[in-house]
């Protein structure tokens, strides 16, 4: 059975569903990743773009464009509480990657590596099992 998960933002204007298996998850701790998020690090599911769907509202869209690659990434979120829902990359096109903690149930989630660890608070651990990289990492699927 393929599985569908449901989640949204922080004051329910926003709902979405992803149909199957998220094709990776990482956890990110770049300083724009913290910053974006207001959190430690980012727990990020990737989809195929259509795999994600809104099922109640509409979220909006900011661009930023990196000054160390140049290339854009498109944050989503809750136009009314601004809850970050996912976010696209120029660099992987076709995919959408949904942010861990808006899951209604987030237990079912793996992470398979954690990216940009130079940058990692230092109270942050990492499991010895999970793949870790200085900086970033694009997977290939």
């Amino acid at each position: 059975m393929i599985p569908i998960r449901t989640g949204g933002c922080i004051c329910g204007a926003l709902r979405y569903h992803t149909t199957g298996e998220p094709l990776f998850g990482t956890v990110c701790h770049c300083a724009f990743c913290r910053r974006r998020l207001g959190s430690a690090y980012a727990v990020l599911m990737s989809f195929p773009e259509a795999a994600v769907e809104v099922t109640q509202g509409r979220w909006s869209e900011y661009e930023h464009r990196s000054d160390v690659s140049g290339r854009w990434l498109k944050m989503r979120f809750c136009p009314q509480c601004g809850t970050t829902i996912s976010h696209t990359a120029e660099f992987r096109p076709g995919f959408c990657t949904v942010t861990g903690g808006t899951f209604d149930d987030p237990t079912w989630i793996t992470v398979q590596r954690h990216i940009w660890v130079k940058s990692k608070l230092p109270w942050v651990t990492i499991p010895p099992d999970v793949e870790a990289y200085e900086e970033g990492y694009v997977a290939r699927t």
